[in-house]
């Protein structure tokens, strides 16, 4: 396992691909998001992150719908696919997809890799309508220890609570990787950027961490979707994107993990070290 003050630590090279997903056509959508994930990995990524639902596409009208094309995970169809896909290209991917698990519907986001399935995370905080859908994750955040270093993941919605980022980055996770369908927020002002990038580019500096974001485009069943898929670095800067609106577009960072145990904003001030858990209460 590498470690993050390894000075022989390689850099990473992250992508966060930015597509639009057609509402229940999963072979279709997998089989785009194969074709963008091989381009991405030809460019020398071995971290891709796909966006939330990416196989099923966002906007369900009923539950019987969305179990219609919800599948197991790692043993369904789309796992699979995306599965052997990392591991003949030797790479990590993090993906949004519609999970069954018994009875149950989750918002999930797989994480597989070149030795096959790592994980899986199911999104904690839902988002209108979803909560008619999918039960609430039951995962916590886990963080995964991987051979190319500590991945944490949030979906869309989880990235509005502090607490997300502060749980995975207290559990030691280097990267977070956000499979995410923002769409406009109430009173947001025309040509305003998204502001899930104001979130997260917060996150990522009160944490220390670098955030990787793939969001979708497009109109589907009237929603419209945000784009403007990012990766932050762990000072809160942006290092990659924002992408557009409304093209396809795979943003990409070479980046250093060992740089998220490096907390400190100045000689006596460390991110995580400074919190005063004997006031918060």
């Amino acid at each position: 396992m590498v470690q993050a003050n390894d000075p022989a630590r390689p850099r990473l090279q992250v992508s966060c691909i930015q597509f639009e997903p057609i509402f229940g056509d999963v072979a279709g959508n997998v089989s785009r998001s194969c074709e963008l994930i091989r381009a991405a990995a030809a460019s020398g990524s071995k971290l891709v992150v796909l966006p939330e639902l990416a196989n099923t596409g966002y906007v369900f009208q009923s539950t019987d719908e969305a179990a219609a094309l919800a599948e197991e995970v790692p043993t369904g169809p789309t796992s699979e696919a995306w599965g052997a896909l990392a591991i003949e290209l030797g790479i990590h991917i993090v993906a949004g997809i519609t999970e069954r698990a018994g009875d149950a519907l989750f918002n999930s986001a797989l994480l597989t890799g070149p030795n096959g399935p790592i994980g899986v995370y199911r999104k904690a905080h839902l988002w209108d309508r979803e909560n008619l859908f999918f039960r609430k994750g039951d995962l916590g955040f886990p963080v995964f220890e991987t051979s190319i270093g500590k991945l944490g993941v949030a979906i869309c919605y989880d990235g509005w609570f502090p607490e997300t980022f502060r749980q995975l980055a207290l559990g030691g996770a280097e990267i977070v990787c956000v499979p995410t369908n923002w769409v406009p927020m109430p009173g947001q002002p025309e040509g305003e950027a998204a502001m899930a990038n104001t979130l997260h580019r917060a996150a990522a500096h009160s944490n220390g961490i670098f955030i990787a974001c793939a969001d979708r485009i497009g109109v589907e069943r009237s929603q419209p979707f945000e784009g403007q898929s990012l990766i932050i670095g762990p000072k809160g800067w942006t290092i990659a994107g924002p992408a557009s609106r409304d093209r396809p577009e795979t943003v990409t960072a070479s980046v250093d993990l060992g740089d998220a145990a490096r907390k400190e904003l100045s000689t006596f001030n460390s991110v995580l070290r400074d919190r005063r858990v004997d006031v918060y209460g």
